[in-house]
């Protein structure tokens, strides 16, 4: 069963630099130690597609962890925009292991009310 690590909609800074997001997070990510500033890790999307991304921390008392190298890439080979949402997962694989994942949605607008979010597929 998948946990969901965090969710986030979308804002102009994580569209055009990095995505940050909650510290409690950090916790959930593959060979991520306490006092570690930087870990590379896995995940797998929707049309299990892999994408490498890089988590790094603050070395000052307020980590605010973020996703920089590979972020960028994913936003511009997903065409993700303001207001998109993503929600990366941990699940328990068959073999044991663990798998991370992330599904993006983008929010479907009548009238200017929001009526529900619908899947983003690969456009690369």
């Amino acid at each position: 069963m998948a946990m969901l690590m965090f969710s986030k909609c979308l804002g102009k800074t994580d569209i055009g630099k990095r995505l940050s997001f909650p510290i409690k997070a950090l916790k959930c990510l593959p060979g991520y130690q306490e006092g570690q500033h930087m870990v590379e890790f896995q995940v797998r999307d929707e049309e299990d597609r892999v994408w490498t991304f890089y988590c790094s921390t603050r070395k000052q008392k307020h980590p605010k962890p973020v996703l920089s190298k590979g972020w960028r890439r994913f936003v511009c080979l997903r065409n993700l925009k303001i207001g998109d949402k993503v929600e990366f997962y941990k699940e328990e694989e068959k073999a044991g292991g663990v798998g991370y994942y992330v599904r993006v949605k983008r929010p479907v607008i009548v009238f200017g009310a929001m009526m529900g979010l619908v899947p983003i597929s690969c456009t690369a």
